[in-house]
């Protein structure tokens, strides 16, 4: 990183109200093993610099990758002349009080650092894997993968802001597909994924779960198909996580409710002043925004526009309270937010973005939930998904399932689906599950905005009941 980040903005030239830059240094590693053998091991490093320059009320940014003196001062004169340029179009006249100061650190709880050494314990564990997964000979691929991800970020700032945060994660994702005749079913892990060091190598690959996966994968080869009907259904934290994701995180992001995104992403069918009035869900249902969960996917203390992040409720008690969107957006939409605007790396500008969105825990066993579903269906990691661009209506694909007949697990089904409006299926739901149930899951490529940015995604979840779903068969 560059030294004294400080210096070098007092350095700078510049005729701007206010100026922040923003130093990112990303580094990537991605390793995958496949049918007993090595297959992937590639790095990517990526280092720069945001500029970010308000004039008369108008934001503006330029990057660079260059780190040299001249460089940011070039980089500096460019976001200032657009800034100023652009002000007389502005559609919101911002201020420096949309900067405000901030000063502290963040660090991921990670035991053991990831080094080149580490590579090969990674990639052998990985190779071990696949190699238990074939159970028999009717296991035609096993593949393992995992994703190390360090990104180190410092933000200052000419109102006095100072910021350093150091983040390393570690995602996987286990996969074993079966095949016999002209049927082929694949099981996953479902790519569970968390901040910390690479002692998250010990409990995500696990021998055990290897063996566990491409059994199921041979059990789906011989199911019945998931039936067609109106059914209670339970999902598991694995699935229950994207249905989060895209039904309720995705539809409260507050840009894409003012419009910004829907070009791209979309729209949703929030709108403004649904906020404080809204009845999102059942009163079971209480959604947080925390990113200060230790070792979630996307937890930091600061967003990247230098804002306290803290634990806010969305939705409480199936009531919309909040949306996601950080200072810019509350401000032009007068709807309270979340320090959440982020951006994928130093070439992008931060705009609202998930991070952890978590369902509290609530009082029921997975055993009282089963013992109370006459008919039903329980559903487990996603195979597939599909949403409108008002994130209203649905569908979800699911690689495991189980029949619920009269409170006891039966058999298992293959390719169970399902589909609803957003609504009216958190409105169904009957049940949440206590602490033991819950799981921390996320997501590593949520992609939104022009030009694209992929980011994590955090997702705490228990297994969840809800009645009267529409569930059907078949690949989705």
């Amino acid at each position: 990183m560059s030294k004294d980040l400080t210096q070098r903005l007092k350095k700078l030239n510049h005729q701007a109200d206010w100026v922040g830059l923003r130093e990112v240094k990303g580094i990537n590693q991605h390793c995958t093993a496949r049918n007993g053998k090595f297959e992937q091991n590639s790095t990517t490093i990526d280092h720069g610099i945001m500029v970010e320059a308000l004039v008369n009320g108008q934001f503006a940014y330029c990057g660079t990758a260059d780190l040299s003196d001249h460089s940011l001062q070039m980089a500096c004169d460019r976001a200032t002349h657009l800034a100023r340029h652009m002000s007389s179009w502005k559609i919101f006249p911002f201020n420096t009080d949309h900067r405000p100061a901030e000063r502290g650190q963040y660090h991921s709880p990670a035991r053991l650092s990831f080094t080149p050494a580490t590579t090969g314990e990674i990639m052998d564990r990985l190779v071990d894997a696949t190699q238990k997964m074939k159970v028999s000979d009717k296991i035609v691929n096993c593949k393992a993968q995992a994703l190390l991800i360090e990104k180190e970020i410092t933000l200052v700032s000419t109102a006095g802001s100072h910021i350093h945060q150091h983040i390393c994660s570690f995602a996987s994702n286990l996969s074993a597909t079966a095949q016999e005749g002209t049927e082929t079913q694949t099981r996953t892990t479902g790519s569970p994924c968390q901040q910390g060091g690479l002692e998250l190598l010990q409990t995500q690959i696990l021998g055990s779960e290897s063996e566990r996966i491409a059994k199921e994968a041979l059990d789906l080869l011989k199911a019945e198909e998931c039936p067609t009907g109106v059914y209670d259904l339970i999902l598991a934290p694995d699935q229950l996580y994207l249905q989060v994701h895209e039904s309720i995180g995705h539809p409260l992001e507050l840009d894409r409710i003012l419009g910004d995104e829907r070009n791209y992403a979309g729209w949703s069918f929030v709108q403004l002043s649904d906020f404080g009035q809204l009845q999102y869900g059942s009163p079971l249902l209480n959604v947080v925004f925390d990113p200060t969960v230790d070792g979630e996917y996307a937890s930091y203390a600061f967003d990247d526009a230098g804002l306290t992040a803290t634990r806010q409720y969305l939705i409480k008690d199936g009531v919309l309270l909040r949306g996601l969107g950080g200072l810019d957006s509350q401000k032009r939409s007068s709807v309270p937010g979340v320090a959440s605007t982020r951006a994928s790396s130093w070439n992008r500008p931060p705009i609202d973005r998930m991070a952890n969105i978590n369902i509290e825990p609530g009082n029921s066993s997975f055993e009282e939930m089963i013992s109370g579903v006459e008919r039903g269906i329980f559903m487990s990691t996603n195979a597939s998904w599909s949403i409108d661009d008002y994130r209203n209506k649905f569908q979800f694909g699911c690689e495991y399932g189980r029949l619920i007949e009269n409170g006891k697990l039966t058999k298992i089904v293959k390719n169970p689906n399902y589909r609803g409006i957003t609504s009216n299926f958190w409105h169904n739901l009957k049940k949440v599950g206590d602490p033991s149930t819950f799981k921390i899951w996320g997501a590593s490529n949520c992609g939104k905005g022009e030009p694209n940015q992929m980011i994590q995604v955090g997702h705490a979840v228990p297994i969840c009941l809800f009645e009267n779903v529409d569930v059907f068969g078949g690949t989705s």
